[in-house]
């Protein structure tokens, strides 16, 4: 992520150094992990007034949509992982959707040419947004405490604005160009006609107006009331697709998440429309057949055969996959450990394949910018969610004086069958847009349980990385016994297919790992951080419990682990955001 950068910390430097990682957070009652503290505070509140862990995920999504507006949101959409105290496992699709208008070709010009930025910077990039929708259906079937209780901090946040931190004003500062090219979001986020600062207020009064209406009369103030005849409005007069009819007909779905084993745990993650449960399972049934705890953390041997296993997977992940209303998605195919089986015997142990072999007979595109919050209660219902704009501010305009920033979702849509999107992703024919139908997605709200109790909650941004982030973060737990802030801020690699490139943060390889792997045929690229995991692991630091942890750190905690029973780490690779217990 981009204006992160310069927030790499010691803790992202070889594994002999990991003991600089700070603790994780410890608790008793409760944990809270965001991007964003103010709405950490929000969801631990909620906790100590007696909400579940349900209620205090809704009041932090409406809280992160004022606090972290570069992501959070209730113009855009995501997808939310639970499971509850009595062993219920579901998920809800609240994603966005393609307007009725859509057309497959909607974003290629006369000659059947994908048109620059017009899948990303258009109101036709807009999808409907699901965010409203999804964290109303979460209260009403799982939660216990009334809407208005639960929007009340988002509303005062909006109306009485919050102080800016060093990391909400750098990335203000960092889009602000964007922001300023629409009246509506310039009056908001450039007040003075230019960005915000650190120390400086956020006020956001049509939004705080907004959210208001949304807690006296529920969804329908948005999906058949004003605020959505608004956005439908400032889509139409900017040339975009979006009707209120669209609004009317949105609704959620409740799945079944998707569900697998890997060395004793059982992991619990997103189903179709997403990519990323099916690809972490896929993934983690190739990888069953290593001794990645033996081989070492990123040594040359587990990045091989890491990246050959996410070669192979990324290959069904953007050709196989879709909406679950409009193509039938091989799940029971992929998710098979036979399937898996197949898929590491034709790994060589010597040489890289080269992605141009893997690639289907005949041809069958996700943005980084978006955010992961988990909650755990003391019962333990625990739930995971992921939302987004796709990109950081999403389409950078505000519908009217709705106060509400849109998407621009879909992109995450194919385009054109074999061409990438924004994020490099190479994706098939079942991803193509239609009328009414949700873009695939790469978030993977993820939860791990150990013998029939929640263990880990994890989860993150990153586009088409969010797989690959969530994927190594239960590596370095379960195969590293790495305490759950050292597995977040371990530096990361990726590989996802096309292009047939490995990407690097700072410090992911040392230079010899590098060279042996070089010599197989694998082609690296250096790039910047990416992503801002949240965690939570149940039990102790690790997974492997205290006396695991080969850096000792566990057993440093001292006092602050007498009677801890969960323990939260924010990524070091964000700084305004914070794990909060409740005690």
């Amino acid at each position: 992520m981009r204006f992160l950068a310069a927030t790499l910390c010691a803790a992202l430097v070889a594994t002999s150094a990991r003991a600089a990682d700070p603790a994780p957070v410890a608790g008793s009652g409760g944990m809270v992990v965001t991007a964003q503290h103010l709405a950490s505070d929000v969801g631990a509140d909620i906790l100590r007034k007696g909400g579940n862990a349900v209620d205090a995920a809704v009041a932090v999504g409406y809280a992160l949509a004022v606090v972290y507006p570069q992501a959070g949101n209730i113009g855009g959409g995501g997808f939310m992982t639970l499971r509850l105290a009595d062993g219920r496992t579901t998920f809800l699709d609240f994603r966005e959707k393609a307007p009725a208008a859509a057309t497959a070709n909607m974003f290629q010009d006369a000659s059947g040419k994908v048109v620059p930025g017009l899948s990303t910077d258009s109101w036709k990039a807009v999808g409907i947004p699901g965010t409203v929708m999804g964290l109303e259906a979460a209260r009403v079937r799982y939660g216990t405490l009334p809407r208005a209780v639960l929007m009340a901090p988002a509303i005062r946040l909006a109306r009485d604005g919050f102080v800016l931190s060093q990391g909400d004003a750098g990335v203000l500062g960092l889009e602000s160009p964007a922001l300023a090219r629409d009246p509506a979001a310039k009056r908001i986020f450039l007040p003075q006609g230019k960005p915000l600062t650190k120390g400086d207020r956020l006020v956001q009064a049509d939004l705080a107006a907004t959210l208001a209406a949304i807690s006296k009369t529920g969804p329908d103030a948005l999906y058949r009331g004003p605020f959505g005849a608004a956005i439908a409005a400032a889509s139409q007069a900017g040339g975009g697709l979006i009707t209120r009819d669209d609004f009317a007909r949105y609704k959620v779905r409740e799945l079944k998440p998707i569900e697998c084993d890997y060395r004793g745990y059982h992991v619990i993650s997103a189903p179709p429309p997403s990519s990323g449960g099916v690809s972490i399972c896929e993934s983690l049934n190739i990888l069953q057949g290593y001794d990645l705890a033996a081989m070492g953390f990123h040594s040359a041997a587990e990045v091989h055969v890491l990246v050959e296993a996410l070669r192979r997977v990324y290959v069904d992940r953007n050709n196989k996959l879709g909406d679950p209303d409009f193509v039938a998605n091989p799940v029971a195919q992929l998710t098979d450990p036979a399937y898996a089986a197949r898929l590491r015997a034709g790994i060589d142990p010597d040489r890289a394949t080269p992605s141009a072999a893997l690639s289907p007979a005949a041809p069958a595109h996700e943005g980084q910018n978006t955010t992961q919050y988990d909650v755990l209660d003391a019962k333990g219902n625990a739930v995971s969610v992921t939302y987004t704009l796709n990109d950081w501010f999403g389409a950078h305009r505000v519908a009217g004086r709705t106060g509400i920033l849109v998407n621009n979702e879909m992109d995450d849509f194919t385009s054109k069958v074999g061409e990438a999107n924004m994020f490099g992703l190479v994706q098939g024919a079942n991803n193509a847009i239609a009328p009414g139908k949700a873009p695939l997605s790469s978030m993977s709200p993820t939860i791990v349980t150990k013998d029939g109790k929640v263990a880990l909650i994890i989860g993150s941004p990153g586009g088409s990385r969010i797989i690959t982030i969530t994927l190594e973060a239960i590596l370095n737990m379960i195969d590293h016994g790495m305490d759950v802030q050292q597995a977040i801020n371990a530096p990361r690699i990726h590989h996802q297919w096309l292009p047939d490139v490995v990407y690097l943060e700072p410090f992911a390889l040392s230079p010899d790992t590098r060279r042996i792997l070089e010599a197989k045929g694998h082609t690296f690229k250096d790039d910047e951080t990416w992503g801002v995991a949240e965690g939570i692991v149940t039990g102790a630091p690790t997974l492997k419990g205290r006396g695991a942890d080969a850096a000792g750190r566990a057993l440093s905690f001292g006092a602050a682990l007498a009677g801890a029973t969960m323990f939260g780490a924010h990524d070091a690779r964000e700084g305004s955001g914070a794990a909060v217990p409740v005690n």
